[in-house]
């Protein structure tokens, strides 16, 4: 693979950054440009193109090529320009495909919950079988940093990159599917086609789905040979499997759901019973996902990952029994919270705090449909865990499942999960 022309880096986050680092390592003297919409364009020996100045260099070709990153979307104006350019967009995974797909099996997993915890087991599943195995996409490396180190790549992918995935994968998975991420891909029904880009294609590859994915239509139209889909796992493993969810660190109902799609993509490249029941075993909490603290007499749970209703109200089922305080709210994505407010009494909330800007239209659905919940409103996240230090009698749980993404308020979740619990150390680390 050569590049004979300069190439556009645009972002320059943890894929841009494994980008340039395969650009030079192939071709050192590569001319290389960076953009971004906002933040610092930090990426080594590259000279910086302001956003502005994009279309009159597409004009003038002074690239030939465009490097795009995830969080970028594929959909804004300027890239049709570059195409009308004849300068073609691509992808830091699409570059991987080129360069190091062949001789290599490939397990992509997708889903708008549960991708990561999914991909995870079928790495963990593989690797305790004996398989030379990697992890790749959003969590492990970046598809340039894993390169051709393994014999099998298990990527983790999300709607951003299965939107243009270049390469077919040898065995797909896909957890469920509900509206995600709508500014992003500019409607529901573009999200929905983008990922489900990754099983709809024509090919010869083996299609797992997640209990979520495996009763929805659109999912079952995009597979158009259904023979393709991986078999439901036979009574005795599903229950052995079930034994060793009950005993591992997966919480919940979705987490065995996962772990059940994972074992079917693990045996279909060649895991062992043996295997699958290690992985589990040695499975441990993603960061900001479930990610329990006791501070007190109260049990603090950190799901900042959470950015749908439907990951809240998994969070909630995890916990049936509690007495629980819900943290909700964050960024605006027009998501319906109709249903997940209906069943907030049911799963054990008494009181619900309302971050904004969705935690508005929270505080009033459950002032009508849980007339039971003490709802509160917070401008912050520091004003809402103060106002739970005055009310900890009315529970024994605080769960902090935004539902929604968090950077009207944060830079990332990850950054408002630390928040939430400094905060639940602060103010509940001693009795009162």
């Amino acid at each position: 693979m050569r590049f004979d022309e300069p190439v556009l880096l645009y972002g320059a986050g943890r894929e841009a950054r494994s980008t340039r680092a395969f650009l030079k390592a192939r071709q050192p003297d590569l001319k290389i440009y960076v953009t971004v919409d906002s933040g610092e364009a930090g990426i080594e020996e590259a000279e910086f193109l302001a956003p502005a100045e994009l279309k009159a260099a597409i004009a003038a070709r002074r690239f030939g090529l465009i490097v795009k990153s995830p969080g970028v979307s594929r959909y804004k104006p300027i890239f049709d320009a570059a195409r009308a350019a004849a300068i073609p967009v691509t992808s830091n995974l699409n570059l991987w495909g080129l360069a190091y797909r062949a001789g290599r099996r490939v397990i992509a997993i997708t889903g708008t919950k549960g991708k990561s915890t999914t991909a995870t087991l079928t790495h963990l599943m593989l690797e305790k079988s004996g398989i030379d195995a990697g992890l790749a996409g959003n969590v492990g490396l970046a598809p340039l940093d894993i390169a051709d180190r393994h014999e099998t790549v298990v990527f983790e992918l999300s709607s951003y990159q299965t939107a243009d995935m270049s390469f077919l994968p040898d065995i797909a998975g896909l957890t469920n599917l509900y509206p995600e991420h709508v500014d992003w891909h500019g409607s529901v029904a573009r999200y929905f086609a983008d990922k489900l880009h990754l099983i709809s294609r024509e090919g010869d590859f083996r299609v797992g789905l997640g209990a979520g994915a495996a009763t929805n239509a659109l999912v079952l139209a995009a597979v158009s040979d259904h023979r393709r889909l991986l078999p439901p796992l036979p009574r005795t493993e599903d229950d052995a499997l079930t034994v060793a969810v009950t005993a591992s660190r997966l919480k919940g109902a979705h987490n065995l759901d996962n772990a059940r799609l994972a074992a079917q993509l693990a045996l279909a490249a060649g895991a062992t019973r043996e295997g699958i029941a290690e992985g589990i075993a040695a499975f441990q909490p993603l960061p900001h996902r479930l990610e329990e603290h006791r501070f007190g007499e109260t049990l603090f749970v950190d799901d900042s990952i959470s950015t749908t209703p439907e990951a809240t109200k998994a969070a909630l089922a995890a916990y049936h029994g509690r007495r629980i305080a819900l943290i909700a709210g964050g960024h605006e994505r027009e998501q319906d919270y109709g249903e997940l407010v209906r069943l907030i009494e049911g799963h054990g909330v008494t009181t619900l705090v309302c971050l904004p800007v969705t935690g508005f239209r929270l505080a009033q659905a459950a002032h009508a449909a849980a007339p039971g919940v003490e709802v509160v409103p917070a401008h912050d996240l520091t004003e809402g865990m103060q106002g739970l230090a005055g009310r900890r009698g009315r529970f024994d749980t605080v769960i902090l499942s935004p539902g929604a993404p968090s950077y009207n308020q944060f830079k990332n979740f990850e950054e408002r999960g630390d928040r939430f619990v400094a905060l639940a150390r602060e103010l509940f680390a001693t009795s009162q």
